[in-house]
């Protein structure tokens, strides 16, 4: 099995995905659209969120309900991503050690997360019940 993506740029730095039926533009200066690292950013929230939801189950917790993650990526001095942090916080009322076991399993499970490379791991926060 595999993922296609076909990438497609006109003139300019923008360039527009086409990934199955859906399109997507990214435009590296961020002015026209998400910019390359938002976009690798919120596929890196979206992939995590199932991950919860499935990590949460296998830890017990049936129904995580209502999740936000936000998501920050710190640059270095030639704009290259240094470090993301995540601020999860969800509706269920989860202790801090059953949610450090939720976090943990999601890692193992967020195809996105096994694609980044090591110095990228998300430092992770977790809040239950915030909803």
């Amino acid at each position: 099995m595999s993922k296609a993506v076909t990438t497609t740029s006109e003139e300019g730095f923008s360039a527009t995905n086409d990934i199955r039926d859906f399109e997507q533009t990214i435009d590296p200066n961020g002015e026209e659209a998400p910019d390359t690292l938002e976009a690798l950013l919120a596929a890196y929230g979206s992939c995590y969120v199932p991950a919860l939801r499935v990590g949460g189950q296998q830890r017990d917790v049936e129904d995580l309900g209502k999740i936000e993650i936000e998501t920050t990526g710190e640059l270095n001095d030639d704009d290259k991503l240094e470090s993301i942090q995540f601020d999860i916080r969800v509706e269920a009322d989860v202790d801090d050690e059953t949610g450090e076991k939720i976090l943990e399993r999601a890692f193992e499970l967020c195809k996105v997360h096994d694609a980044l490379k090591e110095s990228l791991h998300a430092e992770t926060s977790f809040e239950g019940g915030a909803f």
